[in-house]
């Protein structure tokens, strides 16, 4: 990083590196905290981002920036000082992982289904950061001021498949842009009711859907269900822009497996918008179609960047768990 990249700490050592928060470019009109907070790294909330920019630890271009309530700037490169490491509040535990690559500065696990990523009000143990902890040990740097593993990117409970998290703060803070720029490669397998069909009228007049043979491509803005805060949705004139690709991989009487990309990451992204488009995923019991499965059949396959330490092009590809091909079979014969 440019210039000064950090301060002394105690006994000579240096303090925790500045993190690089690009405001995302769509972010214009926004308040510091609330654009920023969709770019922070994990372990630090809004509500903590607020204080630090109140105690002077934001800056742009060289000049402190200490009102959280101040416009964004679209695009431009904020510079956070976190505060010191301090121990680990999740605790290390021994559960087995997939590990399909790690070196000295990232990790990528092939998550099963039912774990949490992170703890939680309700889930503090059995976590994947509680099993990073134990695995990575002291190889672990401070991130946001904690010791744990840099994850900057999520999969809900019940999706399985690749997830990667840093393991130093170089590597956490390359990782943290790629994302913020959609710099990469993912693709999910999904089940879904019904079968996409671009000589369907209802599918086809949906607003923001476009065709890219074979690829469907569907964009439109998410935010929070106005009904239901635990749920997103579809929204008009508010929100985040999502944009979601998919294409159908096998069709069946019933259902259709799918194979979606993300050209942008927002929570809940691809359940959101199939459920709005009429194809909700087998076994999802918040989007509407609890049935056909135990749990939504949404697996991530495939992960791909550029290393933010090396920069060698990394690929990693996952196959669907037992229950998921269980499930593919049952509707094959069905």
């Amino acid at each position: 990083m440019d210039g000064d990249s950090a301060k002394d700490g105690v006994d000579g050592e240096e303090g925790p590196e500045p993190l690089l928060l690009r405001a995302p470019p769509d972010s214009a009109g926004l308040r510091l905290d609330r654009a920023l907070a969709d770019v922070l790294p994990e372990g630090l909330s809004r509500s903590r981002l607020a204080a630090l920019i109140r105690a002077g630890a934001l800056s742009l271009g060289g000049e402190t920036v200490s009102d959280p309530r101040a416009k964004v700037k679209p695009g431009a490169d904020y510079l956070l000082l976190p505060p010191e490491p301090e121990a680990a509040e999740p605790e290390p535990e021994a559960i087995p992982l997939v590990v399909v690559h790690e070196d000295a500065d990232l990790i990528v696990v092939d998550k099963p289904a039912g774990m949490v990523v992170h703890p939680a009000p309700g889930a503090e143990r059995g976590t994947l950061v509680n099993a990073l902890l134990h695995h990575c040990g002291e190889s672990l740097s401070g991130v946001g001021g904690v010791r744990r593993p840099g994850i900057v990117h999520r999969i809900d409970k019940d999706t399985s498949g690749l997830i990667v998290a840093a393991k130093s703060d170089a590597a956490h803070q390359g990782l943290a842009r790629l994302f913020a720029a959609h710099d990469l490669d993912r693709e999910y397998l999904a089940l879904c009711r019904g079968v996409p069909d671009r000589a369907d009228p209802r599918l086809m007049g949906q607003p923001g859907l476009s065709l890219d043979p074979p690829w469907f491509r569907f964009e439109s803005l998410i935010g929070r269900h106005r009904s239901d805060r635990k749920k997103m949705a579809v929204t008009k004139g508010e929100g985040r822009r999502a944009v979601t690709r998919f294409r159908v991989e096998q069709a069946f009487a019933r259902s259709a497996l799918l194979r979606c990309r993300l050209e942008t990451g927002r929570t809940h992204q691809i359940r959101v918008h199939m459920t709005h488009l009429g194809h909700p995923l087998l076994g999802d019991p918040v989007y509407g179609n609890a049935g056909g499965a135990a749990r939504q059949m949404l697996h991530a396959a495939r992960l791909g960047f550029r290393h933010p330490v090396t920069g060698e092009s990394l690929d990693f590809a996952s196959e669907p768990p037992p229950d998921f091909r269980a499930c593919l079979v049952e509707m094959n014969e069905t």
